[in-house]
C-alpha cells in the first residue's frame, strides 16, 4: 500500500433525476453509508439514507439540480448525529459510474478536461446516461476541490471482445464513420461477479470459463474466457439481448422499419422499445417487475406465465450459445435483483439447461436468496452459482487501484 494510502472513497452514480452515493473505507473494505436522492428538479425530492447496519431513513429535501443534491448528500454524511464523516476532507477520492466510454476507454480514468470531453462525445451513444453522469462529476469537482475523480465505464470491461464479435454485419464504413458496433454494458457487475466466482471456486480467473448473467430491470449476459469477455448480449445500446423489464431485447430490425412506415416517429419507436416492451409489454399486468409477474403467474394469469416462459427461453438461448462459443463453462453465474432473489424466474432458466449439464435442485433454488450458493445438483456437470453483485464496491476498488498505481509510479 502506498505511503499516503487512500482510505475513504465516495462512489457516485448520477442519473437524469437521481443521485446515488455510497461511502467506503478501503482498509478493511467497509461500506460506511449509502443513500439515494430521487426526483431531483421537482418539489418532492427525497433523500433515502442508511448507515451500515442501521435502518434506512427518508428525508424530504430541496434539490433543484444535481449540485444541490450532492450538497444534501454531503450534509447527511457529515451530520453530527447521523453522519459518518467529521469533515468532507476525509473523502480522498470519488469514483463515478459512467455508462458509455465508447472505444476510447478500456480501463478507468482519472477525470480531466479531455476525459470530460470524451464522455460528452459518447453522449450520442447514451443520451439518457452520459450527460447526467458528467453532471455528477462536475458537481463533485465543485464540492470537493482538489479531490481526484475517477470515471469507471460500464462498457470498459467488454472492450476485450474480438473484432468478429463486436462488429455488425453491415458495411464497414458505418463503423468507421459512426462507430456503430457492439459495446456491451453492466461491465462493472460482470467483472465483480467474475472475481467473486474465482474466489468461490478457489481458482484463478485466468483458468476459468464463465457465463455471467446480470439480471434486473435491465439484463445482460457475458461469455468470459480467462478474464476477458468473448461476447455479451447487449449491443451499441442496452436495448438488445434478453427480455427485460421494459426493453424488448432482440427483435427483427425490420420491425422498426415496419412501425416507421405505419407513421410512428423515431422518438415514438425509441420510447416503445425501451420503455413499453419486455415483461411490461407482454405480461398483461401493467408491470415489468419480475416479482409482480411471478405473483400473477401463480394466480393463473396466462399472459404473465407466457412472459416468464419468454424470459427463461431467451436467457437459456444465450447461455447455451455462449457455452458453445467458450467450448464449455466452469460455471453459470446469476446475479442482479432477479438472479439473486427470484427463484421462480431462475427455475424457468435452469430447467432449460439440461443439455449443458445444469440440473436444477429445487430445494437449493428456493433456499438460496441474496447470498452466494449453488442451485444445481452435485451431479451437475456445470454448476449454476448465485453470487450477489456490488457495482459500487467494484467502482471503489477500481478507483483505489488506479490512484494507488499512479502514486507508486509518481
Amino acid at each position: 500500500m502506498p505511503s499516503h494510502a487512500i482510505d475513504k472513497i465516495l462512489v457516485v452514480n448520477s442519473g437524469s433525476s437521481s443521485l446515488k452515493f455510497m461511502l467506503f473505507r478501503m482498509s478493511p473494505e467497509t461500506m460506511l453509508a449509502k443513500g439515494t436522492i430521487e426526483r431531483i428538479g421537482r418539489p418532492s425530492a427525497n433523500l433515502a439514507y442508511q448507515r451500515d447496519g442501521e435502518a434506512r431513513i427518508n428525508l424530504p429535501i430541496s434539490a433543484d439540480n444535481h449540485g444541490q443534491a450532492l450538497e444534501s448528500a454531503c450534509q447527511i454524511l457529515t451530520d453530527p448525529a447521523r453522519g459518518v464523516l467529521r469533515a468532507l476532507t476525509e473523502v480522498q477520492a470519488i469514483g463515478h459510474r459512467v455508462v458509455h466510454g465508447g472505444e476510447r476507454f478500456s480501463t478507468p480514468s482519472v477525470v480531466d478536461d479531455q476525459v470530460k470531453k470524451a464522455i460528452m462525445e459518447c453522449a450520442a451513444l447514451a443520451p439518457l446516461h452520459n450527460p447526467p453522469n458528467l453532471g455528477g462529476i462536475v458537481a463533485c469537482e465543485h464540492v470537493f476541490p482538489g479531490v481526484p475523480n475517477v470515471a469507471v465505464f460500464d462498457t470498459a470491461f467488454h472492450q476485450a471482445m474480438p473484432l468478429h464479435a463486436y462488429l455488425y454485419a453491415i458495411p464497414r464504413k458505418y463503423y468507421d464513420q459512426y462507430h456503430i458496433r457492439k459495446y456491451g454494458f453492466h461491465g462493472t457487475s460482470h467483472k465483480y461477479v467474475m472475481q467473486s466466482a474465482a474466489e468461490y471456486l478457489h481458482r484463478p480467473v485466468e483458468q476459468l470459463k464463465l457465463i455471467t448473467c446480470h439480471m434486473g430491470n435491465g439484463s445482460s449476459i457475458a461469455a468470459i474466457d480467462g478474464g476477458k469477455v468473448l461476447d455479451t448480449s447487449m449491443g451499441m445500446t442496452p436495448l438488445p439481448g434478453l427480455v427485460m423489464g421494459t426493453r424488448c431485447g432482440d427483435i427483427d430490425p425490420a420491425v422498426v422499419l415496419f412501425l416507421a412506415r405505419q407513421g410512428m416517429t423515431p422518438d415514438a419507436i425509441d420510447d416503445l422499445l425501451n420503455k413499453k416492451c419486455g415483461l411490461l409489454g407482454v405480461g398483461g399486468i401493467e408491470s415489468g417487475d419480475m416479482r409482480d409477474l411471478v405473483d400473477a403467474a401463480a394466480a393463473g394469469n396466462p399472459s404473465a406465465t407466457m412472459a416468464l416462459n419468454m424470459f427463461g427461453h431467451r436467457t437459456a438461448f444465450y447461455i447455451g450459445g455462449y457455452y458453445a462459443l467458450l467450448g464449455g463453462a466452469d460455471a453459470v453465474v446469476l446475479t442482479g435483483g432477479i438472479g439473486e432473489n427470484c427463484f421462480p424466474a431462475r427455475k424457468k432458466i435452469v430447467e432449460r439447461l439440461d443439455a449443458i449439464g445444469c440440473i436444477l435442485d429445487d430445494a437449493r433454488n428456493e433456499e438460496v436468496r441474496g447470498r452466494a450458493g449453488v442451485i444445481t445438483t452435485d451431479a451437475s456437470r456445470t454448476p449454476v452459482i448465485i453470487l450477489p453483485t456490488n457495482e459500487e464496491l467494484m467502482i471503489a476498488r477500481e478507483t483505489y487501484t488506479l490512484l494507488a498505481k499512479q502514486e507508486v509510479n509518481s
